[in-house]
């Protein structure tokens, strides 16, 4: 695999990617990497490698370009009182835009997925745009919330475009299990394809090693149905050489 920072500008201002390309012959799907609150960091760039290993284009934007990647818990703080759903459709469309002139990605099977706020910005993707074939929410919080003018994730369910598969931890506190069982059933009301899966006995973040509440077996386990779905969805061929990490 090779792996790259990339850069392209948004809003006037340089947004970093990482990118992972596989050892592939030919254009393969790429999926977006959609980073968790700490920013396009260890986590992240692990999980865009996992891309790569499955045989995926993987591209991590760095959505916190226009105020710098947070140093500290005070500055990540700051930065979410400042969230736009605005500014993160433009960031992702341009990296939508570089992957256009990547020899290696398949443009037209374009997935998502994300962690944390990722999940919440995959859904997103999902409802507001018809970009992408696919989209993964790993504990998405903040469905039901607003970032800036435009209407909250859960409220587009109508305009979902593609299918969804979403993991939630029943102990975790942001997304809440009662929100996400909710918008499973608004999802399921309006006939939109999706899966969610939650977990017993699970927090938030149960896939971040490292982590006080890291799952290894189902960090493993997850990621395998994560890999599953995007091969149904965006007809990978190289799925199957999908590992857990």
């Amino acid at each position: 695999m090779k792996t790259s920072w990339e850069k392209v500008i948004v809003d006037n201002s340089p947004m970093g990617m990482y990118l992972a390309q596989p050892e592939a012959a030919g254009p393969v799907p790429a999926i977006i990497v959609v980073q968790n609150q700490d920013g396009v960091i260890e986590f992240t760039q692990e999980m865009t490698r996992r891309v790569a290993a499955a045989g995926y284009v993987g591209i991590a934007p760095q959505f916190y370009h226009r105020e710098g990647e947070p140093k500290t818990p005070e500055a990540t703080a700051s930065i979410k009182n400042s969230r736009s759903d605005v500014n993160v459709l433009n960031d992702i469309n341009a990296t939508v835009g570089f992957l256009k002139g990547c020899a290696t990605a398949d443009t037209s099977r374009l997935g998502i997925v994300g962690f944390c706020m990722g999940g919440r910005i995959a859904f997103l993707g999902a409802a507001a745009t018809t970009l992408f074939k696919a989209a993964v929410d790993f504990y998405g919080g903040g469905c039901y919330s607003q970032w800036g003018d435009r209407p909250t994730p859960a409220s587009l369910a109508a305009n979902v475009s593609c299918p969804v598969q979403g993991h939630f931890g029943e102990l975790d506190k942001n997304p809440p299990p009662d929100e996400m069982h909710r918008l499973d059933a608004e999802l399921t009301r309006l006939e939109k394809a999706h899966e969610f899966f939650f977990y017993p006995d699970t927090h938030h973040g149960f896939n971040r090693a490292g982590g006080k509440t890291y799952k290894p077996d189902l960090d493993a386990s997850t990621w395998a149905r994560s890999v599953e779905f995007f091969g149904r969805h965006l007809g990978a061929a190289e799925a199957k050489k999908a590992v857990a990490g």
